[in-house]
């Protein structure tokens, strides 16, 4: 049980890698935090398309991989 539950977080892990690079970037540096960093962090900017998509799947894996990593601790003992 425990092993089929590493290789499922395994699989997640990947998978959580993968969608979090797909991301597009949301800030231009050093630069756009001293000027105007505030800006972004207070505006009202809606991820739209395929970015909405890419955040709530990496909020469900995020979730997924955090409750089954607590699964296989208490398993495992």
């Amino acid at each position: 049980m425990v092993t089929a539950l590493m290789v499922i977080l395994a699989i997640i892990s990947v998978l959580l890698i993968f969608v979090i690079l797909l991301q597009p970037s949301q800030s231009d540096g050093l630069s756009s935090s001293i000027a105007g960093g505030a800006e972004q962090l207070f505006g009202r900017k809606k991820a739209r398309g395929y970015e909405a998509v890419l955040k709530k799947v990496t909020v469900f894996l995020t979730v997924l991989f955090l409750v089954l990593s607590i699964v296989a601790l208490v398993l495992s003992k």
